[in-house]
């Protein structure tokens, strides 16, 4: 389920592919993190399927900048919706992610959203860690960098990154 207050970044893309077939891309973690544009890796530590509950790690890069997250699916349905936590050091809040996945006529838009859940005191560490004082403006432009390249994916246009 959604987090009720509005996301701090989202987009939205019309992607000319059947739902499933993208919800296949999103929930295929090496696929997912080749789309993303901080994260290097993403790799199932309990369970190996998007289902609620399951968690992965994610490696990710800003320049020479490296960090690892502990994420928890809180959501997953086949076609629909792909959502999880995002933890540092496995138990501070950073943010919450989720995928949606609407048919249309000619295939299905997507609209990814991201929730900003970290503490206040962990701002300046984070920034420190990442790179990246602006959490938000990143987020604006990483979505619609990821979003992009996965229109690419699904309707057979893909380029490496």
């Amino acid at each position: 389920m959604a987090p009720s207050a509005a996301p701090d970044a989202r987009a939205s893309v019309t992607i000319a592919a059947d739902p499933a077939a993208v919800y296949a891309l999103i929930t295929d973690l090496p696929t997912l993190a080749s789309l993303a544009e901080e994260t290097e890796t993403m790799q199932w530590r309990k369970g190996r399927a998007a289902t609620p509950g399951a968690v992965f790690s994610g490696r990710n890069r800003n320049g020479s900048r490296t960090w690892t997250t502990k994420c928890t699916v809180t959501d997953a349905e086949a076609g629909t919706t792909f959502a999880f936590d995002v933890r540092s050091a496995g138990i501070v809040p950073i943010a919450h992610w989720r995928y949606d996945i609407e048919p249309t006529g000619g295939g299905c838009t997507v609209t990814e959203s991201t929730w900003d859940r970290r503490p206040r005191w962990i701002l300046r560490p984070a920034a420190l860690t990442t790179g990246i004082t602006d959490r938000t403006a990143a987020n604006t432009e990483h979505i619609r960098l990821t979003l992009q390249r996965l229109k690419e994916r699904a309707e057979g246009r893909h380029e490496p990154r």
